[in-house]
């Protein structure tokens, strides 16, 4: 028996019930998205019914466009999340630190202790029985299943020692729970609560905050879907790109196995290589501001040398 063939299946062994459900990992996959696209549906429905409460047209480009922001703020949280305190591809200055803290709380990436551990886990047994999210078992399970269901013991796992450098890691990890609160509970509310007294249209906030949480849950379930199950199966180039616009780059997943402590998921040069694989811009750019140090890019993404003449 070879050690593969000993490790059971993660999809199998971990036992599933209502009692071992992992409560916060339910809200954030399918109840947060469903309450708000109830949210949405309900505002547009009363102010279409209502006399009282206006639509304008406008309204629906802000909406899209704050889905398409919150798209963004997401993938500007994991992909340093992935790429720099994952896979060590440079180092995060203090304000750098803080904007990925910020944007992985919008984004709802729990602990980022326990997403580098899974993540590391991955890695090892990618595509084998003890990869936590093996989409050859149950692409169901790579999808969500392995969210909602967890082994303790992956929870009880040390802090990965390169992340204890990071004080802003640790502080996030250590109130994460208070500090979404604040994120998707307090601000909103507060936003609500201005526009009320400044007497501004409460329906407008509404939407976008229905908005923010659609964009939100898109991203989210693009990349679990992006990652986890489609890029580690043959899919069309068209698809790939798609799932890598929802996803800032992270759904490139043909070189990453090979090559993981690249900042980049496509070649440098190239305008549209720059837009697809975004994160990786962005890198760049936090880079040119000192924010990033260091940076490591997989050696077939870097130009080729020009060649001297004698």
């Amino acid at each position: 028996m070879t050690p593969d063939e000993s490790i059971i299946a993660r999809s199998e062994a971990i036992l599933k019930n209502w009692r071992t459900l992992d409560w916060a990992s339910v809200f954030s996959a399918i109840a947060y998205p469903a309450l708000g696209l109830a949210a949405l549906l309900t505002a547009i429905i009363l102010g279409l019914a209502l006399e009282s409460i206006s639509l304008h047209w406008w309204y629906a480009p802000l909406a899209v466009g704050t889905v398409c922001l919150a798209i963004f703020i997401c993938n500007m949280g994991i992909g340093p999340l992935h790429r720099v305190l994952q896979h060590r591809a440079g180092q995060l200055a203090v304000p750098a630190q803080i904007m990925v803290m910020i944007n992985c709380i919008i984004a709802m990436q729990g602990r980022m202790k326990d997403w580098v551990n899974y993540h590391t886990q991955h890695h090892h047994w990618s595509d084998r029985a003890g990869d936590p999210h093996n989409p050859h078992e149950s692409k169901l399970w790579a999808w969500v299943g392995w969210l909602m269901w967890r082994d303790e013991a992956d929870l009880e796992r040390p802090t990965a020692r390169w992340l204890e450098r990071y004080a802003i890691v640790r502080f996030h990890d250590r109130h994460f729970l208070w500090l979404y609160l604040v994120a998707h509970l307090l601000v909103p509310l507060t936003a609500y609560a201005i526009t009320w007294m400044l007497g501004g249209p409460l329906i407008l906030i509404a939407i976008l905050h229905a908005s923010l949480v659609l964009g939100r849950a898109i991203q989210f379930h693009a990349t679990t879907l992006g990652v986890n199950v489609f890029g580690h199966l043959k899919t069309p180039k068209w698809f790939d790109y798609f799932l890598a616009f929802l996803t800032g780059g992270e759904a490139l997943h043909g070189h990453h196995h090979d090559f993981p402590r690249s900042a980049l998921h496509l070649p440098k040069r190239g305008i549209w290589n720059r837009i697809v694989d975004y994160n990786g811009t962005a890198l760049l750019v936090l880079n040119k501001m000192k924010l990033v140090k260091d940076l490591k890019i997989a050696p077939q993404f870097l130009p080729a040398p020009v060649a001297i003449k004698s």
